[in-house]
């Protein structure tokens, strides 16, 4: 089946608000065997709207519209999709309790401007927003849908989740799809195709592979279809064994994860502690390790030893050493993990310490150069990196290079 996605706002056309629902949506839907064709992203106006439902629905059989219901004049997605639907506002009192319970218990909250949000389109099947007051609305036409959401991405997940993938697979029949990913790191994209030009070669035709490059990191997606599921499942599944050994340690993980979710996972199943010292990342490791929900089972702390004082002072990284070898190098990275790991009795650690740029380079020392170093109950190991210009490409793909270390030599 065929999907279109629509977001509305005059803020995502302004740059002041970035769309993360389109990516989200299309995601999803994916994985239950929609294919979105297309992404359009209009201003507030009614006549665009109306243009571009009109001729978006000569080519998919699903449309899906988020933004522009919120109680305010400029919310105007609603009333305009009355006008092309040809039907009329009317009140529901089901909404009306909906957004009353919604709104229980903070005084004030239940306004002349939220009740109006109870005003619904007639012909349309009202779907009620368990996490919002906006209202979702479904309409249908010549076995064409348009679904209408709100643009809060909390509000559009939960109702996507809950109640529209589960409605559109039983109104559209869509074919069983499957798809293995695998998280790769130490490789370009082109050189990550010619390790496995060959294994792609002799990929079964009916089996699609997608290089997904990121700062640091290749996620390759094999996607398939077939009636008879368990033979779909068994191909895909001889296909990542076959590859398993081809890449060896640089395959990160054999699922649609991140790195710092797999470093967090090993730390789990292995009853094991960590800890970090950053510099040129200047906290940026702690941040990703600390996202993941259940991270303080394993995560102890940082130091962010930004100036060489701290790293002495702190960490005990050796003031000689400091002088003579300079912050950025082998030495100080590997003190910076045995002090961090010693200071919060760690069982593991990680350290960094580079020129992130764009200033402060020198010949010796140029601006993407980084030392990082990992320290695993009695041993540390270290690696030098030569990253780019870029100040935050070299913060990012420090932060990769960290965990992707961690993790090897965690399992080793």
């Amino acid at each position: 089946m065929n999907v279109e996605i629509i977001t509305i706002g005059d803020e995502l056309l302004l740059g002041q608000v970035v769309d993360t629902n389109s990516a989200w949506m299309g995601a999803e839907l994916a994985k239950e065997g929609f294919r979105v064709r297309g992404i359009t992203s209009i201003g507030d106006e009614a006549a665009d709207i109306k243009e571009a439902i009109g001729r978006l629905l000569g080519k998919a059989d699903i449309i899906l519209v988020t933004g522009g219901l919120g109680p305010t004049k400029d919310d105007i997605t609603l009333q305009t999709l009355c006008e092309f639907f040809e039907t009329k506002m009317v009140f529901s009192e089901r909404i009306y309790k909906d957004i009353e319970a919604f709104l229980a218990g903070r005084p004030g909250a239940m306004n002349e401007l939220n009740r109006m949000q109870a005003m619904v389109p007639k012909k349309a099947t009202v779907i009620s927003n368990s996490v919002g007051t906006a209202p979702i609305t479904w309409f249908e036409r010549d076995g064409k849908i348009l679904v209408s959401m709100p643009g809060v991405p909390v509000e559009m997940k939960t109702v996507m989740s809950n109640e529209i993938i589960p409605r559109l697979k039983k109104y559209f029949k869509v074919p069983s799809i499957q798809h293995r990913h695998i998280i790769v790191g130490g490789y370009s994209e082109s050189a990550l195709a010619i390790k496995l030009e060959e294994w792609e070669s002799n990929l079964p035709d009916f089996i699609k592979l997608a290089y997904l490059p990121q700062i640091g990191l290749m996620r390759l997606r094999l996607t398939a279809s077939m009636n008879d599921q368990h033979e779909l499942s068994r191909v895909l599944d001889a296909q990542v064994e076959k590859v398993k050994p081809i890449l060896g340690d640089a395959i990160l993980a054999l699922d649609d994860i991140t790195p710092e979710v797999v470093v967090g996972n090993l730390l789990l199943q292995r009853k094991m502690t960590m800890a970090t010292a950053e510099s040129c990342t200047g906290g940026n490791i702690a941040h990703l390790i600390t996202s993941v929900s259940g991270s303080s089972e394993y995560y102890k702390g940082s130091v962010v030893a930004y100036a060489n004082d701290i790293k002495h002072n702190i960490l005990g990284v050796s003031e000689s050493d400091l002088n003579t070898y300079g912050a950025v190098s082998q030495q100080v990275v590997e003190q910076m993990a045995r002090g961090v790991q010693s200071r919060f009795n760690t069982d593991v650690a990680v350290a960094t310490s580079g020129v992130a740029g764009p200033t402060g380079g020198t010949p010796e020392k140029p601006v993407g150069m980084v030392w990082i170093a990992v320290a695993v109950r009695d041993k540390v190991v270290s690696e030098c990196f030569q990253f780019g210009k870029l100040r935050d490409r070299n913060i990012t793909r420090a932060t990769i290079e960290a965990l992707v270390l961690l993790k090897k030599e965690i399992e080793k």
